[in-house]
């Protein structure tokens, strides 16, 4: 378990004030490289999107997790803006992106659809591809379909290639919580109790372990903020990390990856709340070289937990011959 004492409802509690006073301060550490950020036309609405840096290498295309969180957990990665364009945005339901509550809007589909819609309007004929946890599946579903010209290198974080194989994952991550944690929140779901105090903080324990091993920085506020607003996570996703009973619960390209031609980087954290045999698949299944990175003490958000190891293994891959 993490030492870490916070819970995402006392994280959110208090997080007006935290962001109020620290996001300046956040702000100025991200403000060493040009940037520029604005709104783009997609099918459904209007995305936010943010640019740092400049320069003439190929652009870093963030595609964030959820799905329904932000781009904001992602600014570590505006370290690698000293050498090439790190492009992030809100996706739709997102952050500040528009946000119907029309659940007919959300879907892979439209979400894949988003992608190409982000890359003209940005002018992004050539990308490194990066996805995170949702973002990852996107990422997968967009080349799994053909889309990926221009793609150059793929980044593949906390991923998957089919929901059911990270929810199998999940049950077996459930038998090593303990203090009967996996038998009382079955029987709080169970009883339709999941709106409790009690079932809040046995979820959070689920969080400590896989999710976040660190006290959240306001970054991760800012996202955990947005998660709770988003239309997209409820409809899409569900009720809460391990409870995937949306639209993408049936998702499953496992026979499809060799589609996928892209050198691959692929990383995961040692308590990452995707198992690690889903990165395993993803290694495996890949067409083009793919290699795997595993970062010790970490859980799902490794960017947030160990920034600059994790920008080294980025900024080593991309730069690679």
């Amino acid at each position: 378990m993490t030492t870490s004492n916070w819970t995402r409802r006392r994280a959110l509690k208090s997080g007006a004030t935290l962001l109020g006073a620290t996001l300046a301060t956040s702000a100025a550490a991200f403000a060493t490289a040009p940037q520029t950020e604005g709104y783009a036309a997609v099918p459904g609405g209007r995305i936010f999107w943010r640019k740092f840096g400049s320069g003439g290498k190929t652009p870093l295309l963030t595609l964030h997790g959820g799905p329904g969180s932000s781009h904001n957990y992602l600014l570590p990665l505006q370290a690698l803006a000293d050498e090439r364009p790190v492009i992030f945005y809100d996706q739709l339901g997102c952050g500040r992106a528009d946000a119907p509550e029309d659940a007919s809007v959300y879907s892979i589909q439209r979400s894949v659809d988003e992608v190409d819609a982000v890359r003209a309007a940005l002018g992004l004929d050539r990308v490194l591809l990066l996805g995170h946890s949702w973002g990852a599946l996107l990422a997968v579903e967009y080349l799994c379909q053909g889309r990926g010209r221009g793609v150059e290198r793929l980044i593949l974080s906390g991923a998957m290639a089919s929901i059911p194989q990270v929810m199998a994952g999940f049950d077996r991550l459930f038998a090593t919580m303990p203090e009967g944690w996996s038998a009382k929140i079955h029987a709080l779901e169970k009883a339709g109790e999941t709106a409790t105090p009690e079932y809040a903080e046995l979820v959070q324990k689920f969080y400590d372990t896989f999710v976040l091993r660190v006290p959240p920085s306001p970054e991760v506020l800012a996202t955990l903020e947005a998660l709770t607003k988003s239309p997209a996570y409820r409809v899409l996703n569900g009720p809460n990390e391990f409870t995937i009973v949306g639209k993408i619960k049936d998702w499953d390209r496992r026979k499809d990856l060799k589609a996928i031609t892209q050198r691959t980087l692929i990383t995961t954290g040692e308590f990452d709340e995707v198992t690690l045999d889903c990165h395993e698949t993803l290694r495996d299944g890949i067409a083009g070289k793919a290699r795997l990175a595993v970062m010790t003490g970490c859980s799902h958000l490794t960017m947030n937990e160990k920034p600059e190891q994790y920008n080294a293994l980025l900024r080593s891959f991309v730069n690679e011959a």
